[in-house]
């Protein structure tokens, strides 16, 4: 049986889906990445080789997120794809008419919009924590609760309070101003779910024509009280689809069966055997341009796999390095 596998390796999460010849979902997983980008993608390997059934041949293998092109070295992808793409093509997958992606992950956050399935325009936060996950983990933590504790309860909200969410800085000052006059927790955790949505809105989405239907997507879209807030701001119904926390790895590997459906070669993939291999990562400053870009080298047993990063290719060649 012909299997083909996305793997979308986050700052916060790492997500890998498996899907089958009829691009139907065989497996998924979502792992927390702890900074450890590579033990976390061989973790994952081993986690979801376990998932498959037998005789499950892997024939093609893609990467998306921040450390795409890290996990590609490590496992051998067939492609490498941005965030954006592999999004768009997943919510695709499961609603053909969509026209907004909203997908808000641990770190950062994005907005994709559609028109007759060609992705036409896209914004995307990478400075600001204010409109992403980590944002309502700081302020659960604050408040001493779990983030699971602090989407139920938002939702018992009657009279939300509003609080500046323009930088988790001025959000906690905020906070603890109105926890000191009285408000109750669940219309104080209720209005930081409005503010991330105002700050997400104000910033990723200004000036984005948001049109329906609307898709919801990432490790935050399990937070209903986001979901809640997002209806409420932008009035169409706000779908979360199924599985909506791996859609960026369901999204490579639709990618890779396609782009294997044409090739003429065999997958790259390297096999579930990398998950044991003791890898290096260590970075140099090109000296050969006033710029000094940081260059990026993966190595096993001193023999140097890869090495990306630089602006231009004069790392490559300058004797300084």
């Amino acid at each position: 049986m012909e299997a083909y596998l996305g793997i979308d390796v986050g700052s916060v999460t790492t997500k890998l889906a498996v899907i089958n010849e009829a691009d139907e979902l065989v497996a998924d997983l979502y792992l927390p990445t702890q900074g450890k980008p590579i033990e976390t993608t061989q973790r994952g390997l081993r986690q979801i080789k376990a998932q498959l059934p037998p005789g499950m041949d892997i024939c093609g293998v893609a990467t998306t997120g921040s450390a795409r092109y890290l996990a590609g070295v490590i496992v051998g992808a067939d492609l490498v794809k941005n965030e954006i793409t592999s999004h768009a093509v997943g919510a695709l997958h499961y609603f053909p008419q969509s026209q907004t992606v909203i997908e808000i992950g641990g770190q950062d956050s994005k907005i994709i919009i559609i028109r007759e399935g060609i992705v036409t325009d896209f914004g995307m936060n990478t400075v600001c924590a204010a409109g992403t996950g980590s944002f309502l983990d700081h302020q659960a933590l604050r408040l001493n609760m779990s983030i699971e504790q602090f989407s139920q309860l938002a939702l018992a909200s009657t009279t939300p309070v509003h609080i500046s969410g323009r930088c988790t800085v001025f959000a906690e000052s905020d906070m603890i101003h109105k926890q000191q006059t009285g408000h109750c927790t669940e219309d104080i955790v209720y209005g930081l779910c409005q503010a991330l949505v105002r700050n997400y809105l104000n910033n990723v989405g200004l000036g984005k024509d948001i049109q329906p239907p609307i898709i919801f997507q990432g490790g935050v879209a399990f937070n209903q009280g986001i979901v809640k807030a997002l209806q409420e701001e932008l009035g169409p119904e706000v779908i979360v689809p199924p599985h909506h926390e791996v859609m960026g790895a369901i999204g490579a590997a639709l990618l890779v069966h396609e782009e294997m459906a044409n090739a003429q070669d065999e997958s790259k993939f390297k096999g579930f055997r990398v998950s044991e291999i003791n890898y290096n990562t260590s970075s140099f400053e090109c000296q050969a341009c006033p710029t000094l870009c940081e260059i990026s080298r993966l190595s096993v047993d001193g023999q140097i796999l890869a090495q990306w990063g630089g602006r231009c290719d004069l790392w490559q060649i300058s004797p300084t390095i």
